[in-house]
């Protein structure tokens, strides 16, 4: 008995460790990760241009190598061009000194005098303190006095002390210059190399790792790597579009303000974009800075803080969301919490690839079920459907946020679609969970009441809108279709007399005339007693019933229907039932002889003789009758 519990709690803790584990080898060994990182990077975006060059009937060893000999000339120049551009902005700094000055006196005049004056006094009041402190220091003693200063004799001179070093010599010299440079250049040497080998054995690579992870999953592997793969090379090539874009809009505008060296700043602003949230700030804040430092006066620094501005609202707000999409499928908090993450393993170059290795550990999640939570965690995906988010805020008593996702769902999908999908799920959740007893009197009666307020509310907020049914919810020629007589009923309870108020509201949308009665009206229900038979005979009736519990209520309703209504066509209804159709007529063909219908969908389409439904109709041999009931 004990092994089981052991190996439970084994099998339940195994993804815990092995993530653990999994960052411990990432912090230790981070200065081999970084590079293989950095080369994996590269390899996601270079490689879309090695198949392009491949599909041009260039050998692959060739197309990488002019891909990454091309890509080293465009990154050396880059850094020339940002070199002697920085160098010419340091060389100009010292012509600068007076408009530095007179800005510092702006600052420090008028209200900066304040300021000045409050620190003088917070200075004063630290000494005063510090005084006193060491003044009331049990065992202190008193401060010495100064003695008077012994005479130098006459005859005593001064000797001056020099420290004079040896001269460096060429070794030291360039060790000097070079050895500040050896681990960067090692660096990216070791990246190069990992980037080429990659490039070069993608497609072994790539074995090898189906292989070593999962032999026997291979449509899985295959998917995973195809969407990592999709998600980061696409990602990358956008945000390399999106960020030239955002430098040369940048550099343009410096130009045009007259900031000198415009070119350099937005290159700069380009690359530091590829930085998450400190790149924009630093891009913007060093050309303001030297704005501040060119232009005697105010104009310039406010047009360069607000041409920044501008283009990184827009940028932020409009282009990278239509640009990027669904390409990466992370949650903006989650880009985020990944930032502090991985910058916190591995430094600066962790912030630079927060984001394409999140990518890649979303993925991870998706397709292998026991890293599941990291998906859940990362991925931008909604985790609960809409009919549970609905649900969950009505059992927290949360009326407006529930409206909310109604509201929400209603404007895509449509009214028909709501019901179906949405409330209808809700009813039958909240059904179940009254059946079990889980479910207070306050928020059984607050469901109720909250779905019956939003039934009500429907078609108003569609006049309101000016919504349009979806095309598999509305026929598109109303006029054409004759209106029928339909009568709904409810079977047992509230949630059976719910789900009729919804589909008497679809039924009158398309154009039919609904009588809708209540759970006490539909079992003494007569044909007399029916209101519609005073003005037009009776073509339909529609039975609502929900699970678990209403099957037997709908079977002695349904044979009441048969004895009081002769001439109409009987529907039975079993909403959110089964989501197999056939399953269902299986196992409720010996209880009912009447079509069956699962959905709004289904009952309209058969109502109105069409092919529209959202799911097939169960047909029904009428034993009665000894007629067959079908949809056209």
């Amino acid at each position: 008995m004990v092994q089981p519990i052991f190996a439970t709690k084994r099998a339940r803790f195994s993804p815990t460790i092995a993530v653990l584990v999994a960052i411990s080898v990432l912090y230790l060994a981070r200065e081999i990760f970084v590079p293989l990182a950095l080369a994996l990077l590269f390899g996601f975006l270079l490689s879309p241009l090695v198949k392009r060059l491949e599909s041009w009937h260039v050998g692959r060893g060739f197309a990488v190598a002019l891909v990454i000999v091309v890509s080293l000339v465009g990154i050396g120049l880059i850094g020339w061009l940002v070199s002697n551009q920085l160098i010419d902005v340091i060389n100009q700094i010292p012509a600068y000194k007076d408009n530095i000055r007179h800005k510092l006196a702006t600052l420090s005049s008028g209200r900066g005098r304040g300021l000045v004056k409050v620190k003088d006094s917070v200075q004063e009041l630290g000494k005063e303190l510090a005084a006193s402190t060491a003044d009331s220091t049990p065992g202190a003693s008193p401060p010495a006095r100064a003695s008077k200063a012994e005479p130098i004799s006459k005859g005593a001179v001064p000797v001056p002390v020099e420290v004079i070093e040896p001269p460096a010599t060429v070794l030291q010299a360039a060790r000097a210059v070079v050895g500040p440079l050896i681990v960067p250049l090692g660096t990216a040497l070791v990246v190069i190399v990992f980037t080429a080998f990659m490039l070069l054995h993608q497609a072994d690579l790539r074995n090898r790792l189906i292989r070593l992870t999962a032999p026997r999953e291979l449509n899985v592997m295959t998917q995973a790597l195809d969407d990592a793969t999709e998600r980061v090379s696409k990602f990358l090539l956008t945000q390399f579009i999106v960020n030239s874009s955002f430098g040369v809009l940048v550099a343009t505008g410096l130009y045009f303000i007259g900031l000198p060296n415009a070119l350099l700043w937005g290159v700069l602003a380009g690359l530091l974009r590829f930085i998450p949230y400190l790149g924009p700030l630093l891009g913007g804040s060093l050309p303001l800075i030297l704005a501040l430092a060119v232009f005697p006066g105010w104009k310039q620094p406010f047009l360069t803080f607000g041409l920044f501005l501008v283009i990184e609202l827009v940028t932020f707000n409009v282009i990278e969301p239509w640009a990027y999409g669904a390409r990466t499928g992370i949650s903006p908090f989650a880009i985020l919490v990944a930032a502090v993450f991985w910058t916190t393993l591995w430094g600066p170059l962790g912030l630079i690839l927060s984001t394409p290795l999140t990518v890649c550990v979303m993925v991870l999640g998706r397709y292998v079920p026991q890293l599941e939570f990291l998906y859940v965690l990362l991925g931008d995906e909604p985790v609960m459907p809409p009919e549970a988010q609905f649900y969950q805020r009505l059992l927290a008593l949360d009326h407006q946020e529930a409206r909310t996702v109604l509201v929400d769902y209603l404007k895509e999908h449509g009214q028909l679609a709501l019901y179906d999908v949405v409330i209808l799920p809700a009813v039958a959740m909240a059904e179940e969970d009254r059946h079990k007893d889980a479910l207070d009197p306050t928020r059984e009666n607050f469901i109720v009441q909250s779905v019956n307020e939003f039934i009500l509310e429907v078609p108003q907020i569609i006049a309101e809108s000016a919504l349009t049914e979806d095309a598999s919810a509305q026929p598109p020629e109303t006029s054409a279709r004759p209106s029928r007589g339909i009568l709904c009923l409810a079977a047992a309870d509230q949630a059976d007399e719910i789900a009729a108020t919804m589909l008497a509201q679809v039924f009158e949308q398309s154009g039919h005339t609904v009588t809708c009665l209540s759970v006490a009206e539909s079992r003494s229900v007569t044909l007399d007693s029916v209101p519609i038979a005073a003005h037009r005979s009776i073509e339909v009736v529609v039975i609502s019933a929900m699970p678990p519990l209403a099957l037997l209520s709908a079977r002695t309703l349904s044979k009441r229907a048969h004895t009081e209504f002769r001439q109409a066509e009987i529907i039975v209804g079993l909403w959110h039932f089964s989501s197999d159709a056939k399953g269902a007529a299986e196992r409720l063909g010996k209880a009912f002889t009447d079509p069956l219908v699962t959905t709004f969908a289904d009952a309209l389409a058969y109502v109105e003789g069409s092919d529209r439904g959202g799911g097939p109709v169960i047909e029904q041999q009428d034993r009665g009758s000894n007629r067959n009931l079908s949809v056209a």
